[in-house]
């Protein structure tokens, strides 16, 4: 049923999760696995150094949640290809899923206050909306 699936991944605990399920998704349908964790870029940068600067920390910060993630693949028997974007979250992320012929999409689900979702919205509520594939949400 499905031929390639992408985990989107910050490392929190629903990204986890959500790497838990796509493992036996991509097992059970014999899929292509990809995993994007993206480097998000400040808004509004005051120069190039800060937009580097935050690409180094990002760097230090992402290299041990991919390779624990690739580990966990390996341990379930499936090949992990693993991507890192720069930019903004959604915006990244549907892009690459449009890039790829992506067929499903597995994201966690991270709770937040109900002011916050009014205030600031969701990652995973941008996803749903603007993703060009199916989207499964992982609790």
């Amino acid at each position: 049923m499905y031929k390639r699936i992408l985990i989107a991944s910050d490392g929190s605990p629903g990204a986890a999760h959500a790497l838990e399920t796509a493992l036996s998704l991509a097992k059970l349908h014999g899929a292509e696995l990809h995993m994007i964790t993206v480097e998000e870029l400040p808004r509004f940068a005051a120069s190039i150094d800060e937009v580097a600067e935050e690409k180094d920390e990002a760097d230090l910060r992402l290299a041990p949640m991919i390779a624990a993630a690739r580990a966990r693949a390996g341990e379930a028997g499936v090949e992990l290809e693993t991507h890192v974007a720069a930019g903004h979250v959604a915006q990244a992320v549907v892009d690459f899923v449009r890039g790829h012929g992506i067929d499903l999409l597995v994201v966690g689900f991270m709770g937040h206050s109900q002011l916050y979702e009014r205030i600031i919205g969701s990652t995973t509520d941008r996803l749903v909306r603007l993703a060009p594939c199916a989207v499964l949400v992982v609790k």
